[in-house]
């Protein structure tokens, strides 16, 4: 069965962090789904008081990456999902071992 990771990208202007937001197993719709399910939570469209909605938008930028920005009056948060496909692991032994491997024979 594919595995798959869900990579968050986050922050402002230059200065976002990557890391793995989540990981599953699954097919490709599967994990699409999950990760458009944490897309429309992503950052609660709330003010701190949470009475006012703040404006979120969402954009495609690929069939597997998605752009969420929330915007209020004080502030912008923007973060950007990928969904990434595991192909290879040193510790699997039904995966090659480097990202080289994976491409063999293809």
């Amino acid at each position: 069965m594919p595995r798959w990771a869900i990579v968050k990208a986050d922050g402002e202007a230059e200065a976002f962090r990557y890391n793995i937001h989540k990981e599953l197993e699954g097919t490709e719709a599967q994990a699409l789904a999950v990760m458009l399910q944490i897309v429309d939570t992503c950052a609660a469209a709330l003010t701190e008081a949470g009475r006012r909605r703040q404006r979120r938008r969402v954009f495609r930028v690929s069939e597997r990456s998605y752009v969420v920005r929330v915007e209020s009056r004080r502030s912008n948060h923007e973060a950007h999902f990928t969904l990434a496909e595991l192909i290879a692991d040193t510790h699997d032994d039904d995966l090659p071992s480097s990202a080289l491997g994976s491409t063999q024979g293809t």
